[in-house]
């Protein structure tokens, strides 16, 4: 059986993806920066029907946090197969370039950008032990420079500084790992779910989390043919399902 590490599971995206994943026969660690929380979570869904799911505590911004869940994980799967780095945080708005604090924007980054870092680095040994292991980094749309250069583009004017730059960031991390690892039989993609309905943007998004889950999975749980190193999205009209960076 497959195991899954998702970070920020407890609600929306995470959540549907710990649903859709357990539906597939995979064991997943229900990520959630409160335990009890995530615990509450994880009854719920049994009590729903849903199996081989644990609630683990792990906050991406706490190394103690991100090493203690590692070595859970090592102490009780000895390895994991799947990693999908979803935690993530808008930061406050408005986020204007000219006037949006360092203070803010780093309290951003330290979520989407040197979060997915400090996990990805704990889990990686890990991760190696697997046959045919996988990172997923959970991006965004407005990730993409190529598109925020498009004035024909339908989110243009979408220019939120601390956000923007800091899944732009992820983007480039995804590609440098991508690489340095491809002589490996990993697979590290970053995925945009696309703007779906959610808490995160008081469900504002035209999609839903079910769409956004399965999306997430269709470029996860993937072959040994699969790509690496590349960026998709839900949003994307395109068979390829590839955005430019």
């Amino acid at each position: 059986m497959k195991t899954v590490l998702i970070t920020g599971a407890n609600r929306s995206i995470g959540l549907e993806t710990v649903k859709q994943l357990s539906e597939k026969g995979l064991f997943v660690y229900l990520g959630a920066r409160d335990l009890q929380k995530g615990e509450a979570v994880a009854a719920e869904l049994s009590q729903n029907g849903y199996k081989n799911i644990k609630a683990i505590q792990i906050d991406v911004t706490n190394e103690e946090s991100v090493t203690a869940a590692r070595n859970i994980i090592e102490k009780e799967q000895g390895k994991l197969d799947i990693l999908i780095n979803n935690a993530g945080v808008l930061g406050d708005v408005p986020q204007d370039s000219s006037t949006t604090s360092v203070e803010d924007i780093q309290k951003t980054f330290d979520t989407n950008f040197f979060g997915v870092i400090r996990v990805t680095q704990a889990f990686l040994e890990l991760l190696k032990k697997s046959d045919s292991p996988r990172i997923s980094n959970i991006t965004s749309g407005l990730g993409s420079l190529a598109l925020h250069s498009d004035p024909t583009w339908k989110y243009y004017a979408v220019k939120a500084v601390s956000y923007v730059s800091s899944k732009t960031a992820l983007n480039a991390f995804t590609v440098t790992l991508a690489y340095e690892l491809k002589d490996l039989p990993f697979k590290v993609n970053a995925i945009d779910p696309g703007y779906t309905a959610t808490d995160f943007n008081h469900h504002s998004g035209p999609g839903s989390v079910e769409s956004a889950a399965s999306f997430i999975i269709k470029h996860t749980v993937t072959d040994a043919e699969a790509p690496t190193g590349k960026f998709f999205s839900n949003d994307i009209e395109d068979e390829s399902e590839e955005s430019p960076w």
